[in-house]
């Protein structure tokens, strides 16, 4: 799968409400920095983990979903979640990002599912038995995350969580992007699932807001993070109101996360279409080193 980051805005055009428009140089898709500490932060850089947590008789219980969103991410989550009820529970998300088209099919699954989502660490009781599991809000939700908490029916982001966007970009050519070429074929996967991140964007309720500020910050910048007043802005938070998505949970800030190296979207491989590009966006962490020209397109 080849690596993409996120994709300057100048070049681009939002058409209306519901689509970006033309490139200019070099343009793919990322997002996001992985964090926190710990085991906790390498969580975040291994492909996307599905976990119940049960509380009961406290509450309901939520679904733990840590890491990146992977090619094999939505079959993981349809086998996880094969034999649960878990219409209208909640998901607690810890993601540096991902797959971009792979979010998108994902985050489907979770409307459908009428899921609530907020930003979060799960941590589980210790001891004794009346120990109760928790959830730490000082997590990260960045890249493609952000799209995922974006599915929730309802959405909560706890003050002390980090949701944060940036452009994407060839990961390939992501550590000297400005002196980096690129194809047609390039600016064409760009603009098609840029495309498909707007429609998504929009029927999940989302603002052309959310868009613009991802799409306005070059991958030689610093992730962008959102704000109290862009959050609202953008449509991400729907409620004020932690009761609202993990009611009689215990929510706690600690100092957990500290800053870690950016991570990339990237365009992999999609199922094959005659005379069509097979390629894909997805997001992984960085090496921090330059990375290797492209490889042969893989399945």
């Amino acid at each position: 799968m080849k690596v993409l980051r996120s994709l300057n805005l100048r070049g681009w055009l939002l058409v209306g409400t519901a689509a970006c428009g033309v490139v200019l140089a070099g343009a793919v898709a990322t997002f996001g920095s992985s964090a926190s500490a710990g085991a906790s932060l390498e969580e975040r850089k291994l492909p996307m983990k599905f976990g119940w947590v049960a509380c009961e008789p406290n509450c309901r219980g939520w679904v733990s979903a840590v890491g990146i969103i992977t090619a094999d991410t939505p079959k993981d989550f349809d086998d996880f979640a094969r034999g649960r009820q878990l219409g209208g529970a909640t998901v607690v998300l810890d993601s540096s990002g991902g797959s971009v088209n792979d979010a998108i099919t994902l985050g489907r699954r979770f409307r459908n599912l009428g899921l609530l989502t907020t930003v979060g660490i799960t941590q589980q009781g210790g001891g004794g038995q009346s120990a109760r599991p928790a959830v730490a809000s000082e997590a990260y939700c960045e890249s493609m995350c952000v799209f995922l908490l974006l599915a929730g029916k309802k959405r909560y982001v706890p003050e002390a969580a980090h949701v944060r966007v940036h452009q994407i970009w060839m990961g390939d050519r992501a550590d000297d992007a400005k002196a980096a070429s690129y194809s047609a074929q390039d600016l064409m996967i760009v603009e098609r699932d840029i495309g498909r991140l707007a429609k998504y964007t929009f029927d999940m309720g989302g603002a052309g807001d959310l868009l613009s500020l991802a799409l306005n910050v070059p991958p030689w910048e610093d992730l962008h993070e959102l704000d109290a007043a862009e959050l609202k802005l953008t449509n991400l938070v729907t409620t004020d109101l932690v009761a609202d998505v993990l009611p009689h949970v215990d929510v706690m800030a600690p100092a957990l996360a500290e800053l870690g190296p950016k991570t990339q979207a990237r365009f992999g491989e999609e199922q094959a279409q005659p005379a069509k590009s097979t390629k894909t966006a997805e997001a992984v962490v960085p090496t921090g080193t330059v990375a290797a020209p492209a490889a042969a397109p893989q399945k």
